[in-house]
């Protein structure tokens, strides 16, 4: 229940109205007792018998008469149902007038209750069960006892309702991340509403918030996706900062080559001091050498020799046609040059060019000439030509001229 504001309006000098806006008052019921009650004829007649009973059965009635509250207790005492002046009484002794004085002992330490859970249906329309703790004191005793009749049950009951007022106006979420803006906002409602009972709302907590079975697999599988796809982020990040380290450190050894001996040594110290029953070598420095050239090393090709050329230098005479050519050579044909036998068997059974011009001397024993012979005995032999590259090649001037033609 709010205060109200007083407005008093007053005419001025100008015959112009003024408004003026008192100090609001609070509009609940606070009770004080006066010095002044009239208690009726009948109450004082009761309470003068009452003292001189008290009076006459002292040794007795000092029992009565006397009681103790504790240092978190305050009595308030009713004479004739009326509050007596003073307000609450307390720690320690106080002093009653039996047959017209009544109390009641009010408690002022901080107590405590759990709200029950409470089906809430949130802003964004999910069902939820959620309960909470509420922590409060009595702070006015008089008020407490005489403006509402059991101040815990009602503020129980209160905060039920506050509650489900304030979830129902949140999100799930909300409900989940700003639990202490919730609990927050719950406290300053209760302390405002039981203000006037005399009731102080300490702290209100959100103990739990309860959701649906499929909702919360529905939020495991997004959480579990979520923390997943993260991990997946940071592994390629970490990969692409060592890739990005380990290209540095290679262009660094590539650039000095004692760096890459001393990472051989610190690799051969590692794997020494290991307890390992096998013993591992690694690959020679030696030979590693060569990729760690900028360039691949330039080989150089022999030089090539013409087609025609190079096509009649994989032809050689067979030895039986060598042997024949020789041995016509050596049979003392003539030549002009003079060279006869001896020429042709220095050259392993070759003709040269300059035999070709001997003229009609040059023929065989049989009438033929020596030169449609060796064709003859060439392609017509049953021996094929041999043509191995690897093998020892005839040089241009012991050539066939027949097969240059060609």
């Amino acid at each position: 229940m709010k205060p109200r504001e007083t407005v008093a309006t007053t005419s001025g000098t100008d015959s112009t109205p003024k408004t003026t806006i008192l100090p609001a008052k609070k509009d609940y019921f606070h009770v004080e007792a006066n010095i002044q009650n009239e208690f009726g004829v009948c109450g004082w007649i009761l309470t003068i018998l009452s003292y001189l009973l008290i009076f006459f059965t002292l040794p007795i009635s000092a029992c009565m008469c006397i009681k103790v509250v504790q240092e978190y207790e305050r009595a308030v005492i009713f004479r004739l149902g009326r509050l007596m002046p003073g307000g609450a009484k307390g720690p320690g002794i106080f002093f009653i007038v039996p047959c017209i004085d009544t109390y009641r002992k009010v408690d002022l330490r901080v107590l405590s209750f759990e709200v029950p859970p409470q089906e809430i249906l949130s802003k964004d329309s999910v069902t939820v069960a959620v309960d909470a703790v509420v922590y409060f004191r009595i702070s006015n005793a008089t008020i407490s006892v005489t403006n509402v009749e059991d101040a815990a049950r009602s503020t129980k009951l209160l905060a039920q309702t506050t509650l489900r007022n304030i979830l129902g106006t949140k999100t799930l979420a909300e409900m989940l991340s700003d639990r202490e803006a919730i609990s927050h906002q719950m406290q300053t409602t209760l302390d405002e509403a039981t203000e006037p009972w005399g009731v102080k709302v300490e702290r209100v907590e959100v103990k739990d918030v309860r959701l649906p079975v499929q909702l919360q697999r529905a939020m495991a599988a997004e959480a579990e996706a979520a923390r997943e796809a993260r991990a997946k982020v940071i592994v390629a990040e970490g990969e692409q900062k060592a890739s990005r380290a380990l290209k540095e450190a290679a262009e660094v050894i590539a650039e000095s080559p004692s760096a890459l001996q001393l990472r051989y040594l610190q690799t051969l110290n590692s794997i020494s001091a290991e307890k390992n029953s096998t013993i591992i070598f690694p690959f020679p420095i030696d030979l590693l050498s060569a990729f760690l050239q900028r360039t691949p090393p330039k080989v150089e090709e022999p030089p090539s020799l013409p087609k025609k050329i190079r096509s009649c230098c994989l032809y050689k005479y067979p030895d039986w046609v060598q042997g024949m050519v020789g041995s016509e050579g050596g049979g003392g044909h003539g030549h002009s040059h003079g060279g006869g036998g001896g020429g042709l068997g220095s050259s392993q059974g070759a003709f040269h060019p300059s035999q070709a011009g001997s003229g009609p001397s040059t023929t065989t024993t049989s009438g033929r000439p020596l030169l449609r012979s060796m064709r003859e005995a060439q392609f017509h032999s049953a021996a094929p030509p041999i043509s191995a590259p690897n093998q020892s090649q005839t040089s241009v001037s012991q050539l066939d001229p027949a097969l240059l033609i060609r």
